[in-house]
């Protein structure tokens, strides 16, 4: 645990106009301030204490944006839909039991799509009434370990219904389920992202819809309770939004005709959140808004008694929180061309830069409000030439030992982590009130011998 010694006294300059109501919108967690000694302070903690105190690379997850991301959604939902609502939490974007009990402490239910997600869930306090199960090659031991919790099954193809069939004699109810399709929606977004397209490895084409409605009605093992749609993910667009919510109607509709007693409109995530200043997306409000009007408006021309809404925020409910600690190292310039400063981390911890060539906003923990006159390449640690976490930036001249802060990290960086090169993954902390609480424990490079075998033929002569 380590208590911040120094007051915060000013807000952090760079992010003075903070949207406290809607945390994607930020570059920063809630509350990022400078302490007396105007180094950077999250959650009442000052970053550099941290590094030294847990080591890096470290996670730091803000407590109050956390929940201020999941108050967000509950308020918006219940200002904006006049029938009941949910709001799921995608735990692939961060994965935890202390995420898990916090965001069922903040009454969200959450997804996963996995049993190792779904075990996650469970030991961290989730009500297994609350939570979906998600994925589009499910096993059977998953699918048994799901329905055999009262989990909702979330059926994306027919292997599903064929599996859960034969589960279905060692159950002792129906199984509840949500079907996904694809609703032929695409969004202006990274191509590996876009999954609301009919070129998908998600959900049921839509012109299979009626024949799927249609075999349920014959599976007494069944009991279909939902509809779900995505159509993408870091999406700034609302009206891909507004035509889905006519195409899920339409569904909806079809399936009540069937006699199925459909009573959830999963529409899924997406809302995007700022990665770097000139990023503009939506506030969760305005998300939400555009969302729950549209759902209103297409039941009500089709004569559709409200359904309960759900949706699935995942990025936009846990990125802003999180700030990735680095240590920096090495620095090599190279004339006319670029610097390289290296730091104790890179794909292993982030492999979203490599992967989607995505962008970050980065500062110096001890120095975040000094001139930024170094344009450097801040390259991580592993043996590839493409890790390389953010390119071309600018930053004050930094020395080794430096502790580098980089902003929006909650998401899709551990739990898209590796062991590459054999590097142990990062701790992780949950900041507030002053108060730094391990979450996560740093992985230790013997343990990432546990599961080696080696046979007897190979091993060494003594």
């Amino acid at each position: 645990m380590v208590i911040s010694s120094h007051p915060v006294v000013q807000s952090a300059p760079y992010e003075q106009n903070q949207d406290l109501t809607s945390p994607n919108r930020n570059l920063t967690p809630l509350g990022t301030a400078l302490d007396d000694h105007h180094r950077l302070v999250v959650g009442g903690c000052t970053l550099s204490e941290l590094a030294r105190t847990y080591g890096t690379p470290l996670y730091v997850l803000d407590e109050a944006t956390l929940r201020g991301t999941c108050r967000a959604y509950r308020q918006a939902l219940a200002e904006h839909y006049p029938g009941p609502s949910l709001a799921v939490y995608a735990s692939k974007a961060n994965s935890s039991v202390a995420l898990s009990a916090l965001v069922a402490s903040e009454g969200l239910g959450l997804d996963a799509v996995s049993a190792g997600e779904l075990l996650t869930a469970l030991r961290g306090g989730m009500p297994a009434e609350r939570i979906v199960l998600h994925g589009n090659n499910k096993s059977k031991d998953e699918l048994a370990l799901a329905a055999g919790h009262g989990v909702t099954v979330v059926a994306d193809n027919w292997r599903d219904l064929e599996l859960l069939a034969e589960l279905a004699p060692g159950l002792e109810g129906p199984v509840n389920l949500m079907l996904r399709f694809t609703p032929g929606i695409e969004c202006h977004t990274h191509e590996y992202i876009r999954t609301g397209h009919l070129d998908s490895k998600f959900g049921f084409d839509p012109d299979q819809l009626e024949t799927v409605l249609r075999h349920l009605q014959s599976c007494s093992w069944a009991r279909l309770t939902g509809l779900h749609a995505h159509i993408g993910s870091q999406i700034f667009e609302l009206q891909p939004h507004r035509d889905l919510a006519g195409v899920m109607a339409d569904a909806l509709a079809l399936a009540r005709s069937l006699g199925h007693p459909v009573s959830d409109l999963n529409v899924g995530g997406g809302l995007g959140i700022r990665y770097v200043a000139s990023d503009d997306p939506p506030s969760i409000q305005q998300w939400v808004q555009t969302v729950a009007e549209a759902v209103v408006e297409a039941c009500a021309a089709r004569g559709l008694e409200l359904p309960r809404l759900l949706c699935e925020p995942g990025r936009s409910l846990v990125a802003t929180a999180g700030v990735t600690l680095y240590t920096v190292g090495s620095c090599k310039p190279i004339p006319g061309i670029r610097t390289y400063l290296s730091v104790d981390g890179g794909m292993s911890d982030n492999p979203r830069p490599i992967t989607y060539q995505s962008q970050y906003t980065a500062v110096l923990a001890d120095r975040p409000t000094a001139a930024a006159t170094d344009t450097v390449t801040v390259a991580g640690k592993h043996c590839e030439s493409g890790d390389v976490l953010l390119k071309d930036v600018t930053l004050p001249p930094a020395v080794p030992g430096d502790v580098l802060a980089v902003f929006a990290t909650g998401a899709y960086n551990a739990s898209m982590g590796s062991n590459y090169n054999r590097i142990p993954r990062p701790a992780a902390v949950l900041v507030g009130g002053g108060v730094a609480e391990l979450v996560q424990r740093r992985e230790q490079p013997e343990e990432l011998l546990r599961y080696d075998v080696l046979p007897a033929h190979l091993a060494p002569i003594t």
